[in-house]
């Protein structure tokens, strides 16, 4: 399969892409949350559930995993096998996390060492695509310049190294909503970190419609007590996407960025009922698709079909926020 194929089935049909990459360390502490043992048992268990859910492949078009995932089997089957049986597409996180930026109080991830080789393996696991995630915080005196170039420099290398794997990379590169700064500020911020990220991949020379964009919605810092308006929302993640990518680009994956599931939903479906472009916007969330299944599952570990019947039902909403056609009275029927 092409890369231009796999990211064009990626954001297709209304389907999105479940973030299933959690760390080890990341999903012990959601499963705390839930008063639930963090052990591979345990976190292959809950994963499983939600790849065999009887919808799953409505609603989702590809599955990023972590390297403990890719690597499990499950009745004599590897995860990939298992959602390559439901035309699901496997996917892997690759970076290696963010570490301290020398010189500043910021971040830059780190995972290219070895990358080549380690995008191999993950081929012959039967991953079709990667990602990588870069990370800005917002200050009186961030993100800086040096911030901004290093993880788009890191970014699109690792963009080029996942083409020459005949894989398609998901480019992650995350403003934060953490701050009191207000949405006029994430717009300005966002919009530099965009248009770097860009100028990097075009000097990599990446085929940008062999790649997907996961980047935050604008919204308003989670200290500030600003509300988020819908309608602001939509009209400047619209604006800040359509000024600064490529137009050969298949589509765009937004992160829920720490959204509830309810707002994650209805901001992306605003989006896209006020999307005038040929651009897909659709999703590729984490927490605002699995926390409800989460606390199901939590309750009883035995009790799959709950856990299935909650994940569906949420993978549902947002593929219909995905076409604009979701509603807070089919949210509340559901």
């Amino acid at each position: 399969m092409h890369i231009n194929e796999i990211a064009k089935l990626m954001v297709s049909n209304g389907k999105g892409i479940l973030a299933a990459d959690e760390s080890t360390g990341t999903m012990t502490k959601r499963l705390a949350g839930v008063r639930v043992e963090s052990n591979e048992k345990n976190r292959l268990a809950f994963r499983h559930a939600l790849f065999t859910s009887n919808n799953i492949n409505k609603y989702i078009s590809g599955v990023i995993l972590f390297d403990e995932t890719i690597r499990q089997y499950k009745d004599g089957e590897t995860v990939g096998e298992i959602l390559n049986n439901q035309n699901i597409l496997p996917g892997i996180k690759v970076d290696k996390g963010a570490k301290k930026l020398v010189g500043s109080d910021e971040s830059i991830t780190e995972g290219l060492d070895g990358l080549r080789e380690r995008l191999k393996e993950y081929f012959d696991l039967g991953a079709k695509f990667a990602k990588w995630r870069g990370v800005y915080n917002i200050g009186t005196q961030f993100p800086s310049r040096n911030c901004i170039v290093a993880n788009a420099h890191a970014l699109a290398r690792y963009a080029a190294l996942v083409q020459e794997a005949n894989m398609a990379p998901i480019v992650e590169p995350e403003v934060l909503m953490d701050g009191n700064h207000n949405i006029q500020k994430c717009y300005d911020v966002t919009s530099k970190v965009l248009e770097e990220t860009v100028n990097q991949l075009r000097i990599a020379g990446i085929n940008f419609s062999g790649m997907v964009l996961k980047p935050n919605m604008i919204l308003n810092g989670n200290d500030s007590g600003l509300k988020n308006d819908k309608e602001q929302v939509a009209e400047l993640t619209l604006k800040c996407i359509q000024n600064n990518l490529p137009t050969e680009m298949p589509g765009v994956a937004f992160l829920s960025g720490g959204q509830s599931e309810f707002e994650a939903t209805e901001n992306l479906n605003q989006i896209n009922k006020q999307n005038k472009s040929s651009f897909a916007f659709t999703y590729s969330f984490g927490r605002a698709l699995q926390q409800s299944a989460l606390k199901t599952w939590a309750k009883n570990l035995s009790d799959i079909e709950a856990v299935q019947k909650v994940f569906d039902e949420r993978s549902k909403m947002n593929s219909l926020a995905a076409k604009g056609e979701w509603s807070a009275d089919l949210e509340n029927a559901a």
